[in-house]
């Protein structure tokens, strides 16, 4: 048992106890505690069933007869078999193959910072922005065609294009080079494309182009207006109602699905979880994302004001789980997206292509990130690290370094081997580690390690105890069940 009280399940027959007579064998599986009666058992490939303590005492001692409920579940999901056990472990390896079945295309996301400028005074913000007239924190064109040269390197058929900064309407002619380069060279590739922007610089001729070449828009909505306006400060104290009315414009120009919004939860969010939830449900929005905040650029300075400690924000996160999900019984339409992405790993047999949810992590094998001077970087955070003075996840140089040297020259592979989950300490043993997942740059900021400490690692309580819940309200057969299950 490892200090998260996770423990391993013996592996095909435990010394000395399992009965000579037994119908079966055990499969490889770990166990966690989910309640004082119930477990939770996970097999490599992530199927699982839920069993009294009672009853997983019988399955490893080999007592459960094949006329228990339960016996055709655990031969089925490949807990137990029957015989020659190489047909389950075929099956086994099958299942994992396709849960790791993102590795065989790597790199999707690839993302361009377009500028440093901005014109908002975010306490959270992961990067260390510029004013608005510093120009010379702008991407140029020819830095911009080096990064789509090492893009259509990716062998993955479907890539995601997202332009950040800063604000990355400020920059503006890059956006428009750089998808029009992309639209004359993608051939049979699929390409999506996204502009991060807190609406506030958005014209008519901006959105023409975006209509024409099918881009969408991702902004920030951190709730009411006094909360969003406190969160994120600009001139003339106008962000919410500059976000509100772009918003509208963009749905108005490119369709009621052309625009997503994200939140940060700050310390004065932690009390206000219902109103955020229902500013998206009164601004339109579908989904929503109840996202912590990152330890990096000025949110590290703003800590004391803005902060909290893991268990604040994990109460948080039931609480607006909770209402939307009541919500969804009342009628209206909200997903939550993290819980969604952890349930797609729970509930289907298919990958998430969520980068912190990975294993090996998404560093590189995910995403790639081209900076406004050239620079390469294996995640967003990896970039915000560096703003911050530590380049320890820096790949290269568009202008220096071939896409061959990003991934063979750096120190990529060494920490991406580091970091799969099925043999870190605290995560090789533990029953939730096949829908968890490692994020080797927030180790490394908050830990000094990038395989981190488990027992004392926030990354791990919190999804520990999401997870938790999850698997408490599933295993309720209820409607807040039927709800879940519909997120899928």
């Amino acid at each position: 048992m490892n200090s998260n009280g996770a423990k391993l399940a013996p592996a095909f027959r435990p010394v000395g106890s399992f009965q000579r007579n037994a119908a079966y064998r055990l499969l490889p599986f770990k166990s966690i505690r989910l309640s004082t009666s119930m477990h939770l058992l996970t097999n490599l490939a992530g199927d699982y069933v839920t069993i009294p303590e009672e009853e997983l005492k019988s399955l490893v001692q080999g007592s459960i007869g094949r006329d228990h409920p339960i016996y055709n579940d655990l031969v089925g999901r490949q807990f137990i078999y029957e015989g020659d056990p190489s047909v389950s472990l075929e099956l086994l390896a099958a299942q994992y193959r396709t849960k790791q079945s993102l590795l065989s295309e790597f790199t999707g996301l690839h993302i361009f910072v377009t500028t440093l400028r901005c014109d908002h005074s975010c306490h959270y913000c992961q990067v260390s922005r510029v004013s608005e007239d510093r120009a010379t924190f702008d991407m140029s064109k020819e830095t911009g065609a080096k990064g789509v040269d090492l893009m259509f390197q990716s062998p993955s058929k479907y890539l995601k294009v997202e332009f950040q900064g800063g604000e990355s309407l400020l920059n503006f002619e890059v956006v428009r080079y750089v998808v029009e380069l992309v639209q004359q060279r993608k051939g049979g590739r699929n390409v999506q494309f996204v502009i991060a922007s807190n609406l506030a610089f958005l014209t008519d001729e901006m959105l023409s182009f975006c209509a024409e070449h099918d881009v969408k828009f991702s902004c920030s909505l951190d709730g009411p207006k006094s909360l969003h306006n406190r969160n994120r400060p600009r001139p003339n104290s106008d962000s919410y109602e500059k976000t509100i009315e772009g918003i509208k414009r963009v749905r108005t120009k490119l369709g009621a699905d052309a625009v997503s919004a994200l939140m940060t939860t700050t310390a004065d969010t932690l009390e206000q979880a219902e109103a955020v939830i229902d500013e998206y449900v009164e601004q339109g929005f579908h989904s929503i994302f109840l996202r912590w905040i990152s330890p990096f650029g000025f949110a590290i300075r703003s800590e004391k004001k803005i902060g909290y400690d893991t268990e604040r924000f994990i109460d948080f996160y039931k609480r607006g789980l909770e209402h939307t999900l009541q919500l969804n019984l009342q009628g209206k339409c909200l997903r939550e997206e993290y819980a969604a992405i952890m349930l797609r790993k729970i509930l289907t047999p298919y990958a998430s292509g969520y980068v912190d949810l990975q294993s090996p992590a998404g560093l590189g094998l995910s995403v790639l990130v081209y900076n406004y001077d050239g620079n390469v970087y294996a995640s967003d955070e990896s970039r915000m690290l560096a703003e911050m003075g530590d380049r320890r996840f820096c790949l290269g140089n568009v202008h220096r370094h071939t896409y061959e040297q990003l991934f063979l020259e750096s120190s990529l592979l060494e920490t991406v081997l580091d970091t799969v989950v099925e043999g870190m300490p605290g995560c090789s043993d533990c029953a939730f580690s096949p829908y968890c997942g490692t994020d080797p740059v927030y180790n490394y900021a908050t830990q000094r390690d990038v395989v981190g400490h488990r027992p004392t690692s926030s990354f791990c309580r919190r999804n520990m105890e999401i997870l938790r819940y999850l698997f408490s309200i599933l295993e309720e057969g209820s409607d807040r069940s039927r709800v879940l299950k519909g997120w899928v």
